[in-house]
């Protein structure tokens, strides 16, 4: 087993199904505003990885934090952090609700964590890989030997160094390249809790060690997040979770970025566009069906261009499902897709191919899609335009033909004319 692996073929080193129960970690938001699309991309990946571990017959344990104390919180909403958390945690929830991918099977908060927390850091301090100095606790990153492994920044002092998304006393250091996993109280901060180096609130990389832990016990399989979080946000919980004597994650996964008009996304720069309006924009069938159309570890390219495409994919497995089913395509085709590194973008030209209605069903049930089988039923009154249609194009009424299949656009439906009973269908324009 690879320690540090990053897995060129993920799937290829999980134990087979009925071995081990699967644990996954995979990192969620810092809740002060609503998350943007970009950051619902790993809350889909794991949900995707997770339904197809189960249709592989594993057990699987999904966990994604939400961490509801940072110094971003602080800085939103000064005296009023905790509500802003709440609040935003909450919406959270409503937005990948939205999604229709069901839920993890944990979703733990840092305020919820605190004693767990604490504990892993006298824990730290008792191995001396930690020290107090002004009320922070802080890591020494020294003392502990595969310090950038993960990154590839091993044995690079300067690459090493901590660009904490945290302010933190670099005067209060015994090596620049320590980071915080206590902070002091301070004024201005809303929240706070005790512990033996006095009252304050945790760093951000210690949080997600102890919840990881809580919910996975010390090994689990996989931990995941964006591409951004490997240093120093997933560097600094090795650290800590294996100096502390775990063996924590056996496989890392990291999804690219989305990018929105050549830049990555990010809240805090106030780049991109939230989920709640690219799912009020575009709907949930086309949101998921943009992420199919990339490898999740490849960056993504977010514009009207790209979910329009998404949106013509979307609309031609729903052609499928108007016309006979034929006979045809197998299932093992999709499995080969899936194990080769969940391969989302072939899963989706083998599902391309098929004609065979259960068959697709069962393959787009898989990414939350089967609601494309379904066929939208046209009101009653624009079944009566579309039998009157056909009579009077059967009298030769060419004029009054095509004026009432204007009409039936105009209402947002598509008339098409068809050899079966009854003359024709109805198709909602997308």
């Amino acid at each position: 087993m690879r320690l540090y692996s990053t897995a060129s073929r993920v799937l290829e080193e999980l134990p087979q199904p009925g071995e081990r129960r699967i644990g996954m970690y995979f990192c969620g938001p810092t809740v002060y505003q609503r998350i943007h699309v970009g950051n619902a991309r790993p809350f889909v990946v794991s949900m995707w990885l997770r339904r197809w571990l189960l249709e592989q017959g594993h057990e699987v344990t999904l966990v994604e934090n939400i961490t509801d104390i940072n110094d971003k919180i602080y800085k939103a909403a000064p005296g009023a952090s905790a509500k802003l958390a709440a609040d935003a945690a909450r919406w959270y929830i409503e937005d990948t609700e939205l999604l229709g991918l069901g839920r993890p099977d944990h979703e733990p908060l840092a305020t919820e964590t605190i004693p767990e927390i604490v504990a892993l850091i006298e824990e730290l301090i008792g191995r001396e890989l930690a020290y107090e100095a002004g009320g922070d606790v802080y890591y020494r990153v020294g003392r502990f030997e595969d310090y950038g492994r993960l990154s590839g920044r091993h044995d690079d002092e300067a690459a090493t160094r901590n660009p904490s998304e945290e302010e933190e006393q670099s005067s209060l250091k015994e090596d620049p390249r320590d980071f915080a996993l206590w902070k002091a109280h301070k004024e201005g901060e809303d929240t706070r809790w005790e512990s033996p180096w006095g009252n304050g609130r945790p760093g951000w990389h210690i949080e997600c060690s102890a919840m990881a832990e809580k919910h996975l016990g010390p090994a689990f399989e996989i931990h995941g997040g964006g591409l951004d979080l490997v240093f120093p946000h997933h560097e600094n919980e090795i650290a800590q979770s294996r100096g502390a004597g775990r063996e924590f994650a056996r496989i890392w996964m990291h999804n690219g970025m989305l990018r929105f008009g050549g830049e990555k996304m990010s809240k805090s720069l106030g780049i991109g566009v939230t989920l709640q309006e690219a799912l009020g924009e575009w709907g949930r069938e086309t949101l998921l069906m943009f992420f199919l159309g990339a490898h999740w570890r490849k960056p993504m390219d977010y514009s009207d261009e790209t979910l329009a495409a998404a949106r013509a994919r979307a609309d031609g497995f729903r052609e499928v499902f108007r016309n006979p089913s034929e006979p045809g395509g197998s299932w093992d085709d999709l499995v080969r897709a899936l194990e080769d590194d969940f391969n989302t973008p072939d899963a989706l030209a083998v599902m391309h191919e098929w004609r065979d209605h259960e068959l697709l069903r069962r393959g787009l049930d898989l990414f939350g899609l089967g609601s494309l089988a379904d066929q939208e039923a046209a009101p009653r009154e624009l079944h009566g335009l579309a039998r009157q249609r056909v009579e009077v194009r059967a009298g030769g009424d060419y004029e009054e033909a095509d004026r009432l299949r204007q009409e039936i656009e105009d209402a947002g439906w598509v008339v098409r004319d068809i050899a079966a009973e009854p003359g024709y269908q109805l198709v909602p324009k997308r």
